[in-house]
Parts: structure tokens; sequence; C-alpha cells
């Protein structure tokens, strides 16, 4: 008898601490926001290059490094809205180099901004014998060289809760549209900006967004920031599914093969929809020749589709 009694009491405690563990959370989120957007923010004005200085940086892959920078002082914020980026710019061999990147850090973090770049060293790619010139730069820097810093950049902007803003073009004013699923393609580095937004999205218990990314590759050991996304997974699988498919995977690999076509697409991303919002981010061929093309034969409407 006395069991009986006690079994609801406990399913209605359950309950209770459930309710206040999701309020708790809920206004820790929203304090936090507010909180940070008293503090100062080092991205003032676009036009504006802000020098910062490299504090520390990080192998990540065989050809791929974490690189952070300072900002003005330990209480600064970068001010880079989600879905924006930045555009670093330097001289190499007298010839000014510019180069848009989007950091893995957020305005959570601050007094620094990481950004993670594949290094595109010379000699590696017949194709291009020179490499990148700005990777290589970076590559060269030492702790407390500075480079140029532009920002915010960008046609899209996410302002949480599945609410973004869109421009079709850089002079026409933003669209604010509403989503309720979003897509993502990504290939090799062009999974920064996507691991910005699937941050914002899982870390806000407001924010009821539904994620879902192709990401290719051409081996396992170029997938970057694996450990991140798999963490994303781990502590919200109800917000965010993700689909790796790689050129030349080793025998016993779990996920796809070979480029993103139109049954990959189909299995692992959201339906068309006007509630759905597919964004893409890669090397331009797989864009041009895999994504797009893909997506029309699809039924996704182009308006629905934003490609970074």
């Amino acid at each position: 008898m006395e069991q009986t009694l006690m079994f609801p009491v406990l399913i209605g405690l359950v309950a209770v601490l459930a309710t206040v563990l999701f309020l708790f959370m809920k206004t820790g989120n929203s304090e936090s926001r507010r909180k940070t957007s008293k503090l100062p923010k080092t991205l003032q004005d676009p036009s504006v290059k802000y020098p910062l200085p490299l504090v520390e940086k990080e192998d990540i892959t065989h050809d791929t490094k974490r690189f952070r920078f300072g900002l003005p002082s330990s209480c600064h914020v970068l001010g880079l809205p989600v879905g924006q980026h930045v555009y670093l710019s330097t001289k190499v061999n007298g010839n000014l180099v510019i180069r848009a990147y989007t950091p893995v850090s957020s305005d959570e973090d601050q007094g620094h901004v990481d950004l993670v770049i594949k290094v595109y060293y010379k000699n590696a790619n017949p194709n291009y014998p020179e490499g990148g010139k700005m990777s290589q730069y970076l590559n060269d820097m030492k702790i407390g060289d500075t480079i140029d810093f532009r920002g915010p950049n960008g046609l899209l902007v996410s302002n949480g809760n599945g609410q973004f803003a869109i421009r079709p073009e850089k002079k026409s004013d933003a669209k604010l549209r509403k989503f309720k699923h979003v897509g993502m393609i990504a290939g090799g580095t062009g999974i920064t900006p996507m691991l910005q937004l699937i941050r914002s999205i899982t870390g806000d218990p407001e924010d009821q967004t539904k994620c879902s990314l192709i990401f290719a590759n051409q081996t396992e050991k170029d997938i970057l920031l694996k450990k991140e996304l798999e963490e994303v997974v781990k502590n919200h699988p109800e917000k965010l599914h993700v689909w790796y498919t790689l050129d030349r995977p080793q025998q016993g690999w779990e996920y796809g093969t070979g480029f993103v076509d139109a049954s990959m697409m189909k299995a692992h991303l959201p339906p068309p929809a006007n509630d759905v919002l597919i964004v893409m981010c890669g090397p331009p061929p797989m864009i041009q020749n895999a994504c797009l093309p893909n997506l029309t034969k699809l039924g996704y409407d182009p308006q629905n589709t934003f490609t970074y």
C-alpha cells in the first residue's frame, strides 16, 4: 500500500524537478544573452579594420590549425551576429590578400576569437603549386603578430528561434523568414559557419529549430571539428542529425561514400517545405555541380536555399 502511494508522489517530484531545471536553463540562457549584449564589442564598424594579435596556435589535423586572436580586453566580445563572417586582410609579397572566415568561437567567449583554418602548403597540390597565400601567412605568424579583422559581413543573420534575416543581394533589404528545420551541406572547412549556427540553436533551450547536416570530406582524417559535432549530437540528439560522406573511406567506414547526391539529400535532409531552410558552404564545384542541381531536382524552392 505504501509503495502504491509513493509511486505517484515520486512521479510528481520528478515532474517538478524537470520543470525547475527547464526554467533554470531558460532563465540562465536569457541572462547570458543580456549579459553578452552589454559587453564591449570589438567590431564596431564593418568598414574599419581592427588589428588583432595572435595569442595561440594549435594543430587540429595534419593540415588544419586553430588560431586564437586576442580582443582589446578580457571583457570584449567580437560582436559578430550568428550567420555572419569576418574578413582578414594583409599584404603578401606587396600584394593585398583578403579572405573570409567564420569563427568557431562566439560572443559567449570573452577576450578572444578562434578561427579553424586549413593550411594549403606549397607543392601539396599539383593544381595549386603556390598553395594558399593567406593560410600560409597565418601559419607563419608568430605569437604577438597582428592581422586586420573587418566585419560583420554576410547576407544571412540568425536571430534565434528559427527566425532568419536574409538578403538576396548585398544592397537589398533583409527579408525576415521563419523556419522550423535547417538542412545543411558542408564540404571541408565549410563546416565552420554550420557549427556556428548549430551551437547557437542547440545552446538555446527556447529554440526548437532542428538541424540536419551532411558533411563531405576526402578522407576521415580530413573531417574538421568532428569531436565538437559529436558532442552536440550526444547532448542534443533531438535537435541535430549528422551524416558524413567521404571520397576515399577506409574499410569499416560506417557512413556515406562518394559525392553528395540526390539520394543522400533525400535520406538525410528535411524534405522541401516553406518552413525548411537549406544552407550550403563548401568548394564551388561541390555547390555548383552537386548541391544546387540536386536540390532543384528534389523540389526545393531557391528562395529557401542559401549559399555562404
